[in-house]
């Protein structure tokens, strides 16, 4: 046992909460667990020291022995529960499932019978076309993963033979160590929590109750989903070990860009684009849709970036409600590859717009200049 204050392995005052230590352990465990830090012996002897100070300060008694006695409480004849404490060849793996149980798929709670460890849970990453997205569609999917051995049925034993109850923890999983009116339960060490025993271990999936498979799935798509949704897919995940059920899969959406169009929320935005002359003379334009083609007027004398709102155009919500709109952009084409003739009308054209007619024509132009003007003007004042 580690000679080092609980409560600074934790990092926590004496009188912080069940609560801030459970949180303090479950920052450090992940910090220090072997599964994160392959063959670092220090993170291994700082995750058993942390594991040791949780296991006292979570538990009533022990916290008061510790408390009034400090380690001396946990020594031989130290008035408390006697060597073997936390032993050095504490089960990582049973630790990190007691604790974050609810994250990875289960865990015991203790007492009672031992259950099998749950499967894992897996994510997929699935990429969609902004036309799938929006109307929905199915999607035939590969996923590697742990299934339950078809040979023994999942149970791990030989076929024709079947898991023994543990004799040392008579299938509870857990063991109980007891020293005066303190007792301390502890993983099983010959059945390793599980509550059985295979003497005759399946060869196909050499007692693990599962092995690797390729499994094909069909997925429905909702429709309206958006990158970043999540699609979850119960008991399709990772089977778990001797029999026990299985995880689920997660589908992770995610939206390729459109070359047309951009959607934010339930709304999409698309740039179309008109000739000068439409612009400042007005017209109908097409315009794109999900839906097909629709025509769009445009007013005379419109400005490029001027937007206009088709309603019900748009996404509906994954969740249900009404359709967004679509936002349409109008950008002024310039005219390009011109010949002599049309470079020889657009002079005349600008000409015409010029002089005292300037302000007429060109709004915008002439309150831009005039406001440039006085800023000059304004720093040589």
């Amino acid at each position: 046992m580690s000679k080092r204050d609980f409560y600074e392995i934790l990092g926590v005052s004496r009188d912080a909460s069940e609560r801030d230590i459970k949180k303090a352990y479950k920052r450090l465990a992940m910090k220090f667990h072997p599964d994160r830090n392959p063959g670092d012996e220090t993170a291994a002897d700082k995750f058993k020291e942390v594991k040791e100070a949780y296991e006292v300060l979570t538990d009533p008694q022990k916290k008061s022995a510790y408390d009034q006695y400090g380690h001396a409480a946990f020594e031989q004849g130290g008035g408390g529960f006697g060597g073997g404490f936390g032993g050095g060849n504490a089960d990582f793996g049973d630790i990190f499932g007691d604790v974050f149980g609810d994250i990875f798929g289960g865990g015991r709670r203790g007492g009672g019978q031992a259950r099998a460890q749950r499967g894992s849970d897996l994510r997929y990453n699935m990429e969609l076309t902004l036309e799938e997205a929006v109307r929905g569609c199915s999607k035939e999917i590969e996923v590697p993963t742990m299934v339950h051995c078809d040979t023994c049925n999942g149970s791990g034993a030989k076929k024709g033979t079947t898991p023994e109850t543990c004799g040392t923890c008579h299938g509870h999983g857990q063991v109980q160590m007891r020293q005066g009116f303190f007792a301390v339960q502890q993983t099983c060490p010959t059945c390793h929590g599980k509550g059985k025993i295979i003497k005759d271990p399946c060869r196909d999936c050499h007692g693990q109750g599962r092995k690797q498979q390729r499994k094909t799935l069909n997925v429905k798509i909702p429709a309206g989903v958006d990158t970043g949704d999540r699609i979850r897919l119960t008991g399709e995940g990772e089977a778990g070990e001797m029999g026990a059920p299985a995880g689920d899969l997660y589908v992770q959406v995610h939206v390729k860009e459109h070359h047309i169009f951009e959607r934010e929320g339930n709304n999409l935005f698309c740039e179309v684009p008109v000739s000068f002359s439409m612009a400042a003379l007005g017209g109908e334009v097409e315009v794109p849709t999900l839906d097909g083609r629709v025509n769009l007027k445009v007013p005379e004398e419109t400005q490029t970036g001027r937007m206009f709102r088709m309603r019900g155009k748009g996404v509906k919500n994954v969740r249900g409600g009404a359709a967004g709109d679509l936002i349409v952009r109008l950008a002024v084409e310039t005219p390009v590859n011109l010949s002599s003739r049309q470079k020889e009308l657009l002079r005349e054209f600008e000409e015409s717009c010029g002089g005292e007619a300037a302000s007429k024509h060109k709004p915008k132009s002439e309150g831009f200049f005039s406001g440039v003007k006085k800023f000059f003007d304004d720093l040589t004042s």
